[in-house]
């Protein structure tokens, strides 16, 4: 195969563009992976290096992308608070989540933050059902933030080919 010729006539800047789009999709489904700053990356190339992405296109793509790494930000706090964890037991948790993502990895923030609620709920009321309740709602915040951050991300990769291919 003759790869001079596949790259002939092939924009770097838009390869690096859709290469950290595309990055920012699978890092959004991946805790604590800086998914949507990785897309923002790519569509703040390609405006400022590329041509064809305007303005107007570029401002808004880049809004998608920090609402979502807004709402990845909100999520875990968000989502303890609603299962009833007390605002101590938050902020403990994403330090906890936060510490284990350097030792085990993306699991690590999961499993940090969950199990850090369970414990400390349970032990501030020794009510295993509250603390069960805390945590679960806690991870499933968690994983719905992953879901809006993988559709948000895909969405600015969508917005992004329709306004470079197709407009």
């Amino acid at each position: 195969m003759d790869f001079q010729a596949l790259l002939t006539g092939v924009d770097p800047v838009l390869v690096v563009a859709l290469v950290l789009l595309v990055a920012g999709i699978v890092g959004s489904a991946v805790p604590s992976m800086p998914g949507p700053l990785l897309s923002v990356a790519g569509v703040l190339v390609f405006w400022l290096w590329g041509e064809g992405l305007g303005t107007v296109v570029a401002v808004g793509l880049v809004a998608v992308g920090l609402f979502a790494v807004v709402a990845d930000l909100l999520a875990d706090a968000v989502s303890a608070r609603v299962g009833g964890a007390s605002w101590q037991t938050t902020a403990l948790a994403g330090v906890v989540g936060l510490a284990l993502l350097f030792v085990t990895g993306p699991l690590g923030i999961l499993v940090g933050v969950v199990g850090t609620v369970f414990a400390l709920e349970y032990w501030e009321t020794q009510d295993h059902r509250h603390a069960a309740r805390a945590a679960v709602t806690t991870s499933l915040g968690i994983l719905a933030s992953a879901v809006v951050q993988v559709l948000l991300t895909l969405s600015m990769l969508l917005g992004f080919g329709l306004s470079v291919f197709v407009w």
